[in-house]
């Protein structure tokens, strides 16, 4: 599987995660214990840990196999990446160790500044890469 293919499933997961996290704070449950959407909500969380802690990784790969230039540029734009994959990362396993997650504390998660960040960078890596040429194009 290609570094772009990798990435681009990370962004989803990550992505997918949040979108469950709306529906999630929405509900206005007290806990997740028995709920349905409460176990899946854990399951998209777990997987959201994994992308997160691999994203930045992902895309080093990429600056370097295909030499992305100038690489400065890219570097400093890892630096965040990594950072903000970092910190939200953090808030998501803070969550992901409570015995109950209510809605209100997904919806204090998802207005976390950490998890915006991210997203945001994500919405912008994940744009970037796309208009690149493929390494076979250059």
């Amino acid at each position: 599987m290609s570094s772009r293919t990798v990435l681009s499933a990370h962004c989803d997961t990550i992505e997918e995660t949040y979108e469950l996290m709306l529906a999630y704070a929405a509900q206005g449950l007290s806990g997740d214990a028995g709920s349905n959407s409460g176990g899946q909500l854990r399951e998209f969380l777990t997987r959201a840990v994994g992308a997160l802690a691999e994203v930045a990784g992902v895309f080093r790969t990429i600056i370097y196999e295909e030499n992305l230039q100038p690489r400065e540029k890219y570097q400093a734009f890892l630096d965040v990446l990594e950072r903000d994959a970092r910190d939200a990362l953090a808030a998501v396993q803070l969550v992901l160790a409570q015995p109950s997650i209510s809605s209100q504390l997904i919806d204090n998660l998802n207005a976390s500044i950490h998890v915006r960040a991210l997203l945001t960078d994500l919405f912008l890596m994940d744009e970037i890469v796309k208009t690149l040429p493929t390494r076979s194009a250059q």
